[in-house]
């Protein structure tokens, strides 16, 4: 996971750890685990889809996102 990306399209969006927790249903703790790639947690598929909606994120943006190998 690129968590950088991700962290940038927060910040454009105005979102914060806890604001982009909230719109996934999910707490701030289990996003920061997520986001972080604690304990083997992994955003879900129906939380990627959420994530790419409400920041317009083409296919590139989702690879180069979550399937990215490189170390953040």
């Amino acid at each position: 996971m690129n968590k950088r990306e991700l962290e940038c399209m927060m910040k454009r969006y105005g979102d914060t750890q806890s604001s982009l927790a909230n719109a996934l249903g999910i707490s701030r703790g289990c996003f920061n685990s997520k986001i972080n790639e604690r304990q083997c947690a992994s955003f879900s598929q129906p939380e990627i889809v959420a994530i790419k909606k409400r920041y317009n994120l083409s296919a590139d943006d989702i690879e180069n996102i979550f399937f990215n190998n490189e170390v953040s």
